[in-house]
């Protein structure tokens, strides 16, 4: 099977392909990094032209630099997807076209569990991008132009490397640097509760939905991902299992106003009843994402 993987220079791209790779997929690699950037005029053309059976589109600018740069947010996360959808309707061929939203797309008024029927009410530029996206990606399947799967991804954590610009990047960086023996910002309060899945998990639910049967989603073509509702306060006391107090001892609190705005706006509890009937499936503690972190990171 011929797979194209937008964003692959990522850290989901990056694992979504060693695993693709080992299953012995055919593999076509494009990010904006090494060239290939949607928002550039022929770009998509060029990608749709290998006609690949799956499209993998986790090509985005993230939530804290969406915000803060109108233009580049719209222009990569809204019409870099027009464009794409654009050149698979021209291309006459009906692909898999896998897209990763995100719980942004829900904003307050918020219950305390939010189900499969709360319509998208986003509270940030990056939420509304996201949103936009998932109904061009419901009305081009509904036409035949594309066979579209959009999963919302929770928060993923605790993701390795270097911290990017997303407002959620604080979530892993309180886990991922104290086990690194370095300090870490924690500019929210403790109470502070949110949806979390691994990196792993995350692979996982793309590859499901790449295979998954598409009459099952009937008309509702975005789902929500399972996951792990935690406050931070969870996610310290996970951090403590593995580390001790020593690694507890590296956060700083540092009150972040900007930062507690968004995040505050986001949901922190999903019944992603809908997804888990469909075959997905997370982590079921905090604890457990730390050590699926420990076991593929740090081992």
């Amino acid at each position: 099977m011929r797979v194209l993987i937008l964003g692959a220079a990522g850290m989901i791209g990056r694992k979504l392909a060693e695993r693709l790779s080992r299953e012995g997929e055919q593999l076509i690699l494009a990010d904006a990094a090494t060239g290939d950037d949607l928002a550039r005029p022929g770009t998509a053309e060029r990608l749709v032209t290998a006609r690949p059976d799956v499209i993998f589109h986790l090509a985005a600018v993230v939530s804290g630099e969406a915000e803060a740069d109108f233009d580049k947010g719209y222009g990569v996360n809204l019409d870099a997807t027009r464009s794409l959808f654009e050149a698979i309707r021209a291309a006459e061929y009906r692909p898999r076209v896998v897209f990763s939203s995100s719980i942004a797309v829900f904003g307050p008024p918020l219950p305390d569990s939010i189900g499969d029927d709360l319509a998208p009410t986003p509270a940030t530029s990056y939420g509304t991008q996201k949103a936009m996206a998932e109904l061009l990606l419901s009305d081009y399947s509904r036409r035949g132009f594309l066979d579209g799967v959009g999963i919302r991804l929770p928060t993923i954590c605790v993701r390795p490397g270097s911290p990017n610009l997303a407002a959620s990047g604080f979530f892993s960086s309180i886990i991922r640097e104290p086990l690194n023996g370095e300090e870490a910002v924690l500019p929210v309060p403790e109470s502070t509760r949110h949806w979390f899945a691994s990196p792993r998990a995350a692979v996982g639910f793309l590859v499901h939905a790449a295979a998954l049967d598409s009459s099952a989603l009937g008309t509702r073509r975005c789902l929500t991902m399972p996951g792990v509702s935690a406050t931070v306060a969870d996610q310290i006391a996970a951090l403590r299992v593995v580390g001790g107090d020593e690694a507890v001892a590296r956060i700083r609190r540092e009150p972040d106003e900007t930062v507690m705005r968004i995040v505050s706006g986001w949901p922190g509890n999903f019944d992603a009843r809908r997804a888990l009937e469909l075959g997905f499936r997370a982590e079921s503690s905090f604890d457990e994402i730390v050590g699926v972190y420990v076991e593929d990171e740090l081992a």
